[in-house]
């Protein structure tokens, strides 16, 4: 059932088109799922955001691999040098951030991993915002699921979060590798106001507070940019919506068929770049906190 139909045949206020848009594909948690399927019942998870993920992971993977399998070492095709440009793009960023090449040999792949899996995820907001809704509106309830759907992981906080949080695992591992266990430790309590045993408690509070500031900033970032431009599709589509459900051409709403159309056309012109930018912030950031990783203070 879509929106317009929940809403009934005169079609959904903008308050309601914008909240059916806004839900996702998800069982909540509750005490009989837990008798019926156990504790482990992956339906509590905002299925969408995971679903496309995970296929975007592998079809990102599956275009990196199919560059690697096919690369030659005479006069590139266009694809071919397009990668090859993406991953040198990637090398001399790390170079300039991550000054241990051993270490480069993981971080770099890493950082090109992140760029191309958040580029594709971003990219999901390109398309129609009624696109894949309205056809799993006609396939989820019949399969017994919700018909809500939500196409963008990035406009969804746990999946940004969940990103950020692995960056910060990611350093808390090359922390111990590179200085240490008990390097590290230390480091907890002596830095940055001075190895002093008073300064000790200090220290390590404001340890704890970088590391929560680096990775709730660092996913709350893309999720408030995505959040944002996912926003602005919505209310380009409600024009278009209402063009549609109140066609007139003698009556001014017959202009705002014309203004989704010039409007959709600028902000997707414009969201290319937003996408772009979004996904290069995340991996510069992710190489900048793996850097930092390698430094002692």
């Amino acid at each position: 059932m879509s929106a317009a139909e929940h809403a009934g045949t005169q079609g959904p206020s903008s308050g309601e088109y914008i909240q059916h848009h806004l839900q996702h594909l998800q069982k909540n948690f509750s005490f009989e799922n837990v008798k019926q399927h156990g504790i482990v019942d992956f339906s509590i998870f905002n299925l969408d955001s995971v679903f496309f993920s995970v296929v975007l992971g592998m079809l990102g993977c599956f275009f990196m691999w199919r560059a690697a399998r096919r690369a030659t070492s005479g006069v590139p095709g266009r694809f071919q040098a397009a990668v090859e440009m993406l991953a040198e793009m990637v090398e001399n960023q790390a170079k300039g951030v991550v000054r241990n090449a051993k270490s480069r040999k993981l971080v770099s792949p890493l950082a090109l991993t992140v760029f191309v899996w958040i580029f594709l995820m971003n990219a999901m907001d390109m398309l129609p915002v009624d696109l894949i809704p309205m056809v799993w509106h006609s396939v989820g309830p019949a399969a017994g699921f919700s018909n809500y759907m939500r196409v963008v992981p990035t406009a969804d906080l746990s999946s940004t979060l969940g990103l950020s949080v692995s960056v910060l695992l990611v350093c808390l591992v090359y922390n111990v590798k590179i200085k240490g266990i008990g390097g590290w430790l230390h480091e907890l309590v002596a830095a940055p106001f001075g190895d002093r045993w008073f300064l000790y408690p200090i220290n390590f509070l404001m340890q704890m507070i970088e590391f929560t500031a680096k990775t709730v900033s660092h996913g709350m970032r893309l999720f408030g940019n995505m959040f944002a431009g996912e926003l602005v599709f919505m209310l380009i589509a409600l024009m278009g919506g209402v063009w549609a459900w109140q066609f007139n051409p003698l009556t001014g709403v017959f202009w705002l068929g014309f203004g989704h159309v010039v409007a959709g056309t600028v902000w997707s012109l414009f969201h290319i770049l937003v996408i772009t930018l979004q996904a290069f912030i995340f991996m510069m950031l992710t190489l900048i906190y793996v850097g930092q990783s390698h430094d002692s203070h």
